[in-house]
């Protein structure tokens, strides 16, 4: 069934005090306020020295018949709805993760070389799953990787509690598609994560395995994090039978498996 947002009339505001979206406080006017922001409210809110800017998705932006990537690339234009959650979320992350976004682009604009506008390659896919629904999960403990490996959910986020609750492990929504979703409250939540091991600025070790395809070359590379399990971002994660009877809570495909993390 394909989602459907809220209005902003029938949006639940509780949601803006929950994770993930609380974590993007500085935009909480943008989506909490009773009217949609204009273009120009969000353009303001790019650095002077900004190479892109948001212009309103329309029939004469469109006319120019580049593909939507293209248009970034040469124009430095990223197209944006009215009125439209998905592109809205998609501007915050270009606020806040430039370097990600760029990073993306170009590797796009390097596949579309090779295939054509019309045609998507096995790592077009993966850039663009991470793009929707990305994210960046920070580890130091081996143990929670290796019960990641086996999609053991109960020792990753039950056992391993205390460590997402004092920032030894991090995850960071990075897919605008995923932050649409957050507007549901009951929404049980699952992204598709690059994990970073140790302590690092794990964004720009991202950016730079990004830029030199080293990373999403394939969707298969990417691992599937039911995020709502993550303490505190979920009512239910107060209880520990959470973990074995939630639906996003998967086991392991016969054959699955993940690359190695990134490291600094």
């Amino acid at each position: 069934m394909r989602y459907v947002a809220p209005t902003r009339e029938t949006l639940e505001r509780s949601v803006l005090v929950s994770p993930p979206l609380s974590h993007w406080g500085e935009f909480s006017a943008l989506i909490d306020g009773s009217d949609w922001p204009a273009i120009d409210a969000l353009n303001a809110l790019l650095p002077d020295t900004s190479d892109v800017r948001f212009l309103t998705q329309d029939a004469a932006l469109l006319a120019d018949g580049l593909h939507y990537e293209e248009r970034i690339a040469r124009h430095g234009v990223i197209a944006t709805r009215s009125e439209n959650w998905h592109d809205l979320f998609n501007a915050f992350v270009w606020l806040r993760h430039g370097a990600l976004k760029r990073a993306l682009n170009a590797r796009q604009m390097a596949e579309i070389a090779v295939m054509g506008p019309r045609q998507r390659s096995r790592a077009q896919c993966a850039l663009t799953h991470f793009d929707e629904a990305g994210m960046i999960v920070t580890l130091q403990d081996p143990a929670m990787l290796a019960a990641w490996d086996v999609h053991d959910w109960h020792t990753l986020f039950w056992t391993h509690r205390d460590a997402w609750r004092d920032g030894r492990a991090h995850v960071a929504i990075f897919g605008h598609a995923l932050l649409e979703h957050a507007l549901v409250p009951e929404k049980l939540l699952v992204g598709k994560a690059l994990v970073v091991m140790g302590e690092c600025d794990a964004r720009a070790v991202c950016a730079r395995a990004i830029a030199d395809a080293s990373v999403l070359n394939d969707p298969q590379e990417l691992r599937p994090l039911p995020v709502s399990g993550v303490p505190g971002w979920h009512a239910g994660t107060d209880e520990e039978a959470f973990y074995t009877t939630a639906p996003c809570f998967q086991p392991l495909r016969a054959g699955r498996t993940y690359p190695a993390p990134l490291t600094a």
